[in-house]
């Protein structure tokens, strides 16, 4: 099945339409007619690293997205054509290993199949993301989407979303816990609604004071200027958990001093070294950890949850052919909170051109 993608041929290069090959559907697959799909941060780092050695560059980012099912595959019991879906950042696992046995297919430890970069399970060829019309994917991997909902702003759920709400059900998260939320942009606005859906007080950290009103817009109780020296020694010891979401290299030794005894900091948003006091974590018996995507049967919950509470990512709904300038506005952090394309009707538009 033959479907137009928006393909960036070259490291740095632009994202062209581009008719790709989506593969025959195997018996536990579903085919989905894509209508939104979330810009991350992920994209733009993709789209700037360079392919490994010997590998052709030919990459469709995209791997938070909304659809409705076309067909499915003749083992697929589900899901049935017209039916509403969601997809995020993984499209396959091994199945087999204690983390997938777990329900952590995020955690396989033969490395889950993502959604575009990663190399087929059962014939090796590359995944191509959802900035195109089509998507073809594995069942197990397919999510009921709430109808309820805005599907535009559900996209963001399938990663920013998904990647605080582990660490927040993993944290017992709920009425009395003392939350921090450091950053106010796509996962650390859905980590301050989810927050306060569970029940928990909320206090956002910022380094833009003009960022409080949408704080507390948000939820949070509580807003403190990190840049402020008094506000963080006021600060001190009184967190149970700390959702750490900003995406670039900085010192977690301030953050971790915010948590009481026994409190658990979880670095989200930048995934490279990172640098600490460790005095700051022996003082109190404090912890560090981290999490990135989630397994089946969380992010069913999630949506779920989202569902019940009316929650969804604040988004800025584009164009497809408009995907070069939601890419340079993410870069620059131009963005309240997430970008999403509008891929409907893709596969039409291009074919009548």
């Amino acid at each position: 099945m033959d479907t137009i993608a928006l393909q960036a041929r070259r490291v740095d290069g632009p994202l062209v339409p581009t008719t790709i090959h989506r593969r025959e559907l195997r018996a536990d697959d579903v085919d989905i007619r894509v209508s939104f799909c979330g810009v991350c941060h992920s994209d733009l780092h993709a789209l700037h690293t360079p392919a490994t050695d010997g590998e052709e560059f030919a990459l469709v980012p995209g791997h938070e997205f909304v659809g409705d099912v076309v067909r499915v595959g003749a083992a697929v019991t589900s899901f049935a054509p017209g039916d509403a879906v969601a997809v995020g950042n993984i499209v396959d696992s091994c199945g087999q290993c204690r983390m997938c046995r777990a329900g952590q297919e995020n955690f396989c430890e033969e490395f889950p199949t993502l959604t575009y970069g990663g190399a087929d399970r059962v014939d090796g060829s590359p995944t191509m993301g959802a900035y195109s019309g089509r998507y073809v994917a594995k069942e197990r991997f397919v999510y009921r989407r709430p109808v309820s909902l805005d599907p535009a702003a559900v996209a963001p759920l399938m990663c920013a979303g998904i990647t605080v709400w582990e660490p927040l059900r993993a944290a017992g998260v709920g009425p009395g816990t003392r939350l921090g939320v450091v950053g106010l942009g796509g996962l650390g606005h859905l980590a301050v609604r989810l927050g306060r859906a569970l029940g928990a007080d909320v206090t956002v950290f910022t380094t833009t004071p003009a960022k409080a009103n949408d704080a507390r817009a948000l939820g949070a109780q509580h807003v403190v200027v990190s840049t402020d020296p008094d506000a963080m020694r006021q600060s001190r010891g009184t967190l149970d958990v700390v959702l750490d979401t900003v995406a670039v290299e900085h010192d977690l030794s301030g953050v971790l001093a915010t948590l009481d005894l026994d409190g658990i900091l979880y670095s989200l948003g930048y995934l490279g070294p990172v640098t600490i006091d460790a005095l700051e974590l022996l003082v109190g018996r404090k912890r560090l950890s981290s999490g990135g995507s989630g397994g089946h049967r969380r992010t069913q919950e999630l949506l779920d949850f989202c569902a019940e509470h009316g929650i969804t990512a604040d988004v800025e709904v584009v164009p497809a052919a408009d995907v070069a300038s939601a890419l340079t506005r993410l870069a620059s952090n131009d963005v309240r909170y997430r970008f999403v394309l509008d891929l409907r009707g893709i596969d039409e538009a291009l074919e009548l051109d």
